[in-house]
């Protein structure tokens, strides 16, 4: 996974209502990224916030913590310009969250694909149109 902290999104520097900080590559990055809804993105740095508080990790551990534990992700390319920043993002590794707090996290960031790739290209996608036999027998 390569750009694992949103071009610096969910560093928690980025706040709702506030500028951006004095040093962020954003400045200079932002227009080259992929668009994000700022709404969306205060709603994630929101849940965040949350499951930092409850495992007393930081917001860049929390965010990169979620990603190793995502099935699809098989490694994640970390950007830290210093020291500091490496050993803050290598403290993402050796625990994991909860499944109540990586489904609170799945809720507050998941998009629907944009087609083409909604509803067949994405195996989400695919799921809606072809739900399993168990749920369609419940369903009745």
């Amino acid at each position: 996974m390569w750009s694992p902290l949103g071009w610096g999104r969910l560093t928690g520097r980025i706040r709702r209502g506030a500028p951006l900080p004095q040093v962020s590559r954003l400045h200079r990055t932002a227009a080259y990224g992929p668009p994000v809804d700022d709404e969306r993105l205060y709603a994630v740095v929101d849940v965040i916030d949350e499951l930092a508080g409850e495992t007393g990790r930081s917001v860049p551990q929390i965010a990169l913590n979620w990603l190793l534990q995502r099935p699809s992700v098989a490694s994640v390319t970390v950007g830290a310009r210093n020291e500091e920043q490496l050993r803050e993002n290598l403290g993402a590794t050796g625990w994991r969250l909860t499944g109540d707090q990586v489904a609170r996290f799945d809720a507050a960031s998941t998009v629907t694909a944009a087609y083409p790739y909604y509803p067949y290209r994405s195996q989400e996608g695919f799921a809606r149109v072809n739900p399993p036999i168990e749920s369609l027998l419940r369903a009745g």
